[in-house]
């Protein structure tokens, strides 16, 4: 196989060669031994080989010394190390706690199968009683990135800005230069948009990841899109101007593949002799002169031996809402008695790990269908579906995980064009139920994953799902510690749905749902919710509003977007842990520049926001040591 990457290649080759072999087995007739089936699943992918060429080398060994070392290669922490390494006199480390990409990742509609691989944290929430029932132990499933690109590369590829009101909140809490007429310029650097509608004054054009429509959609798809264009709502580019309306996603893929940040940052820059990667290397703790209270370098583990740096100008920190808090407590940063009582010496009294927020999802609401296929596990893995996408990079594999079209609504204001909304209808061109991969995904205890969707997968059924995001929840969260050991995991505690207003925005967004299923658009394909009742909530009636706070306290899906847990403020505001710098306060040489800065959580998913950081962080740390250009 000259053309396949010689690392990590067994997993996603044998999930191929046993979602594809046995279909194309009944399908064509053709007899494979287990050896060939796995060559020609491969085969499919041997274009990828010259774009792996591109994956930046991990470093054998690395300098004793740098000028900024970077900790986590995600979507923020990519975007730094390609714009720091732009000076040329500055040497940057970038330490990743996992593995490059593959060539599995390349491929959208992959997204779902990703979760189950060695790039993922894989973390769980603390068990609770009042969310996450349906799921085994009481506990959501935290998929966080652990591989170069991080999160871009498990996310579902979804491009959405948020809301302008977003960051000019972010101002007003005492933050200057993050009001969104001072972010936008930074999105549209970071935009390489073709998307063919894209407000012209908003799109960006020339930045490196690449912004388009995915090539697959649905009947399905169409008809959400039509039925909201005749429940009312505009056709909208909701990256432009105004957020309220429908739309086909926007989505990081460029030529019917994955862009994640590590593609786009980093691929092109591989000659930089400045930028050195560590891969597969946890960095368990930053080493700081209690002196000067000054953050000198970090401590990180490799193969079997921990391993020390220093940082001659500064640690950037940028390992995502769970990583960095966590870091930052186990390196004595952040609540004074807690570290105590975990057994670490407390550097800086801050309330690190607090405001967790999140986008969750009453999951998923189904809907059946007549006459038109949508997305199947037996359906898609087809023998033509994988010739399509190698020859041509079209059909149901450029999907982006089954997540076709979107739609925004502000409840409080339904005659506002230019509303601010508090919830989102995320359409998915397939069910729960099609692809048994969801029962893992979710974490669901078999009994009711069973009860929901076996009578789907037993018959084939075809249908298409709708998630009922809450995009401005009131609930907020706590990352803590578990022990003083870097490799166990932190105590999650989203506390969803503690302020019951979260529950009164997910009924509407439910209702809203299910009123576009009536819609004439809709109707062309009969339509219908599926009625089964969520196991735990039979003593209420069904419909009824109780009862769907009921099913959204048991099937609490998270949307990946944690956020918050170093909050950006000023050092007078008591729940902040980092200046609108985005320096961690009381300490120097400390920055925090991910997902965890964000005050509050956007009005929209939360990938875009997180690069459009880790490029103004990049310029604020430019500024800063007056290297801006």
């Amino acid at each position: 196989m000259p053309d396949v990457p010689a690392a990590h290649t067994n997993g996603p080759a044998i999930m191929i060669a046993e979602k594809g072999a046995d279909m194309i087995k009944e399908d064509w007739n053709i007899k494979f031994k287990p050896q060939d089936s796995l060559l020609s699943m491969l085969s499919f992918l041997q274009d990828g080989g010259e774009r792996m060429q591109h994956e930046l080398p991990s470093q054998p060994v690395v300098r004793p010394e740098y000028d900024f070392i970077i900790v986590g290669a995600g979507s923020a922490g990519s975007v730094l190390a390609n714009r720091l390494s732009e000076v040329s006199d500055w040497s940057v480390l970038l330490i990743e706690a996992g593995p490059g990409e593959n060539l599995l990742m390349d491929i959208p509609m992959a997204a779902h199968y990703l979760q189950n691989f060695n790039i993922n944290w894989d973390y769980r929430t603390k068990p609770s009683d009042q969310y996450c029932l349906a799921f085994k132990n009481n506990q959501c499933r935290f998929p966080r990135g652990k591989v170069m690109g991080g999160s871009s590369v498990l996310n579902y590829m979804i491009y959405t800005r948020g809301n302008r009101r977003d960051f000019d909140h972010w101002a007003d809490l005492g933050n200057p230069g993050w009001s969104y007429k001072e972010v936008l310029p930074y999105y549209k650097k970071l935009e390489h948009s073709v998307v063919p509608d894209a407000n012209p004054a908003y799109a960006g054009k020339d930045g490196p990841l690449t912004i388009s429509y995915p090539r697959y959609r649905s009947d399905t798809a169409k008809a959400f899109v039509q039925g909201a264009m005749e429940n009312g709502a505009p056709y909208v580019d909701y990256n432009g101007p105004t957020q309220i309306g429908v739309s086909y996603i926007q989505s990081t893929t460029k030529d019917g593949k994955r862009d994640s940040t590590n593609v786009a940052y980093l691929y092109d820059i591989r000659n930089r002799s400045n930028l050195h990667v560590k891969k597969s290397s946890q960095v368990t703790r930053i080493l700081f002169d209690r002196t000067t209270n000054r953050a000198t370098g970090v401590r990180f583990y490799h193969e079997g031996s921990f391993h020390t740096v220093q940082a001659r100008r500064e640690v950037i920190v940028s390992a995502g809402a769970i990583g960095s808090p966590h870091l930052l407590m186990l390196s004595g940063i952040g609540p004074a008695e807690h570290l105590r009582a975990n057994g670490i010496k407390p550097i800086v009294d801050l309330p690190v790990g607090h405001n967790f927020q999140d986008h969750i999802a009453a999951g998923g609401l189904t809907f059946l269908v007549n006459g038109t296929q949508t997305l199947t596990y037996k359906d898609v893995f087809r023998l033509e579906n994988f010739m399509k996408y190698q020859y041509d990079k079209r059909g149901p594999f450029t999907s982006i995980g089954g997540c076709e079209a979107i739609a925004f609504y502000d409840s409080e204001h339904p005659d506002d064009p230019d509303g601010w909304p508090d919830y989102e209808l995320l359409h998915i061109g397939g069910t729960i139920g099609a692809d048994p991969t969801y029962e893992v995904n979710f974490n669901y205890k078999h009994k009711t994953f069973q009860t929901l969707f076996g009578e789907i997968q037993r018959r084939n059924y075809h249908g298409f799902t709708v998630f009922p995001l809450i995009m401005r929840p009131r609930s907020k969260g706590r990352i803590s510690l578990n022990g003083s050991s870097p490799f166990r995991h932190p105590i999650i505690e989203p506390n969803y749905f503690d302020d019951p207003y979260d529950l009164d925005v997910s009924v509407r967004a439910i209702r809203k749902a299910i009123e576009l299923s009536r819609t004439g658009a809709m109707q062309r394909y009969n339509t219908r919710l599926l009625k089964v009742p969520m196991p735990g909530c039979e003593r209420y009636r069904y419909d009824s509003d109780d009862y769907w706070k009921c099913f959204t306290r048991h099937a609490t899906f998270t949307i990946y977007h944690h956020v918050g847990t170093c909050k950006m403020g000023p050092r007078k505001d008591p729940t902040t842990v980092v200046d609108a710098r985005l320096r961690v306060h009381g300490v120097k040489g400390l920055r925090v520049i991910d997902a965890s800065i964000m005050p509050d959580v956007p009005a929209g998913h939360t990938n875009a926001p997180t690069i459009m950081i880790g490029e103004k962080g990049a310029d604020i740390i430019k500024e800063d040591w007056n290297e801006l250009t």
